[in-house]
């Protein structure tokens, strides 16, 4: 029974974060290099680990997830190999070394405890969507695991002067110094049904990556914010 299956076996570990496929999180656990996840993620882990939800790290800033864009988390802790995961959705792990990156809190499944991070709303965009759009921004030295409705492309931005554009339903994360703008346009079909009339697209310049997913998050990311 054991030998069509072996090929299913985790692998060695060689990282603090890596992929187990292309829909799973591995994490390798040491005592004093606790995580933060999503509540709900865990799917297996092997060894000693603990989980406390809402930590106070999170609540200090359960203040701005009442306007802006939160993910319930919990702190992991303890010795051992943790498994995540969200749905079946693809798993996206990136090493930061020393920048940050802003996510879109539905596509943020874990990230190392001591990294900085809190909840900022993105420039730019107020004009567009009342109090704008918020985003959780995550910069330091540590490992990053963000979630993609399918294969996700990666834009390099390339500091020219061209624009990037993208749906705002399908945009999983950026590089936080990228210039960031609002773009409205018309589109016919829009009209038909229950469409305004307008579409938004959020332009990025300069030099840092976009993160865009091959589907639309069913959220209204650019609704009013308080």
């Amino acid at each position: 029974m054991n030998q069509p299956l072996a090929g299913f076996a985790p692998a060695p570990v060689t990282a603090r974060m890596e992929n187990h496929g292309n829909h799973m999180l591995k994490v390798a656990m040491q005592t004093g290099n606790d995580l933060f996840a999503r509540v709900g993620s865990m799917v297996a882990y092997e060894g000693f680990v603990q989980y406390e939800p809402n930590p106070p790290a999170v609540r200090q800033i359960a203040k701005d997830w009442l306007t802006g864009e939160g993910a319930p988390l919990m702190k992991c802790s303890g010795d051992g190999l943790l498994y995540l995961a969200d749905y079946g959705a693809d798993v996206v792990v990136i090493n930061l070394n020393g920048d940050g990156l802003s996510v879109n809190a539905t596509n943020l499944l874990a990230f190392d405890a001591h990294l900085t991070w809190g909840v900022e709303r993105v420039k730019g965009l107020a004009k567009f969507a009342g109090q704008g759009l918020w985003n959780t921004r995550i910069s330091g030295q540590g490992w990053v695991a963000l979630t993609s409705r399918g294969k996700p492309i990666v834009v390099d931005c390339g500091g020219g002067e061209d624009e990037t554009y993208v749906d705002p339903d399908a945009l999983v994360a950026w590089s936080p110094n990228l210039k960031v703008k609002g773009k409205r346009s018309f589109r016919a079909q829009s009209l038909i049904g229950r469409g305004s009339g307008e579409a938004f697209q959020m332009a990025f310049s300069g030099q840092g990556i976009v993160v865009v997913q091959p589907s639309e998050d069913s959220t209204d990311r650019l609704r009013v914010r308080g």
